[in-house]
Parts: C-alpha cells; sequence; structure tokens
C-alpha cells in the first residue's frame, strides 16, 4: 500500500506531454479536425509557441501568459518581446514569433473597403483599426475620399509620443488637394485609452472645418480610436466650425 500510495502521488505530479493526449485534444490536430473556430485563445496562443517546458504544456505556458494580461487579447497585443521573455520556457525566437503573429493580423486590413463607398463612421473604423487600434504612440492620419464617398488613399500625417502628436494643416491639405479629394475624414489614436476628445482634439476638428470650406474639400468625420473602441465627432454631432 505505502509503495502504491507513493507512485500516485508522483504520478500527479507529471504533466504529460501535449504528444500523448488524445488526438483530438492536441491544437494543432484540433484546428485540422475541427476547424480553427473550434480552439481556445490558450490553445491557438500554443500552436504558436510550439512548445512548453519540462514541467508544463504549451497550452499551460499559453494560458499562463494569457492570465497575466486578464485574458484580454488586446493586451496580449501590446506586450513586447522583452515581456514575454520574462515567462520561463519562452525566449527570444517564441516571443518574436508571438509578436510577428499578432503584427500580421493587426495588418490585416480591411481591403473590400478600398474603393468602396463608406457610409458610417463604423466603415472608417474597420479601415483604420489596423493602423491605430493597438499603437502605443499616437499618429494621426487622414483618409481621402471623392465625392461619392469612396476611398482614394489613407495617409499617416504625424507619429508623436504619448501624449500627443502634431497634425499639420499645410500637409493635410496639400495631400488632400494632391489626391484631388473632395472629402476628408481625420483619424487619430489616444493610447491612454480614453475616447473622449481634448480641447485640442476639438480646436484642430474646427480649424480643419474651416480651412476645408476655403478649399472646397468638406472634412466630413474625425475619429479618436482606443482599444475599447472609438469616438465620432459625426455621430455626436461635433463637426462644427469655431
Amino acid at each position: 500500500m505505502t509503495i502504491l500510495f507513493i507512485f500516485e502521488t508522483t504520478m500527479t505530479r507529471v504533466n504529460i506531454s501535449i504528444k500523448n493526449w488524445a488526438q483530438d485534444d492536441r491544437p494543432r490536430e484540433k484546428l485540422v479536425l475541427k476547424g480553427r473556430e473550434s480552439l481556445s485563445d490558450a490553445e491557438l496562443l500554443a500552436i504558436i509557441l510550439g512548445s512548453g517546458t519540462r514541467t508544463k504544456s504549451a497550452v499551460e505556458l499559453a494560458r499562463e501568459v494569457l492570465q497575466s494580461v486578464q485574458n484580454d487579447l488586446n493586451k496580449l497585443s501590446l506586450l513586447t518581446v522583452k515581456d514575454l521573455c520574462k515567462f520561463k520556457g519562452i525566449g527570444p525566437a517564441k516571443a518574436v514569433s508571438v509578436v510577428s503573429a499578432i503584427e500580421l493580423s493587426r495588418r490585416r486590413p480591411k481591403e473590400e473597403l478600398i474603393k468602396n463607398k463608406v457610409s458610417c463612421s463604423e466603415d472608417i473604423y474597420n479601415l483604420m483599426k489596423p493602423h491605430l487600434q493597438d499603437a502605443q504612440f499616437e499618429q494621426f492620419w487622414i483618409v481621402c475620399l471623392s465625392r461619392a464617398n469612396v476611398v482614394l488613399s489613407k495617409h499617416k500625417i504625424s507619429d508623436g509620443g504619448r501624449e500627443g502628436t502634431i497634425a499639420d494643416s499645410k500637409r493635410i491639405f496639400k495631400i488632400a488637394l494632391e489626391e484631388l479629394s473632395s472629402g476628408l475624414i481625420l483619424c487619430h489614436n489616444h493610447p491612454s485609452g480614453q475616447l473622449r476628445p481634448s480641447k485640442a482634439d476639438i480646436k484642430l476638428t474646427q480649424k480643419l472645418i474651416t480651412a476645408g470650406k476655403v478649399l472646397d474639400i468638406d472634412v466630413l468625420d474625425h475619429l479618436i480610436f482606443a482599444n475599447s473602441g472609438y469616438y465620432s465627432f459625426a455621430d455626436e454631432g461635433e463637426m462644427v466650425e469655431a
């Protein structure tokens, strides 16, 4: 009885390798057999990690990483290579793989919107989300539209810091004129997560609306991006001149 008890106690401390799991429980095989939608966030992350440690499977390691960000994928996307390397079992190669996979997903554009008509603020949000949602520093972009509100192009105007960036009105309208734009959408992000516009945001918007009227270019909206969503000046009835 004593020998059996020791054996059972020891067995409870041994982590079974993913290779020894039932086929349906292995993340890679599960994806092939049941489709990617069937996998949990931890299982998908485990596939990217590739392996765990001697005492922890890749799935368990992935769960540990996700738990550190409260299972919030937006927070996961903000982790750097250095942050990920703090976890035992994740070295530079694995960390780079994770960051690269997240960045590739972030860049996935809503290509169907390009050359298509923009009808609401959500269309612009989906178009610019890959560029602005996870940015850790403030950026200012413009979207140039035709008279029929078809997307002509999008341009980054400036990069800034955590608290702000400079939007040069001369550069904005130079680009808009070169593109023969009839309409403009302004976009920038708030890395702090604050969705409400600042006084400076409101003043800039009013200034650009006024300048646009002189050039016969309508400034149609200004979107502020944060990880929790977006704020639309047009939706809030704030597209007014000074």
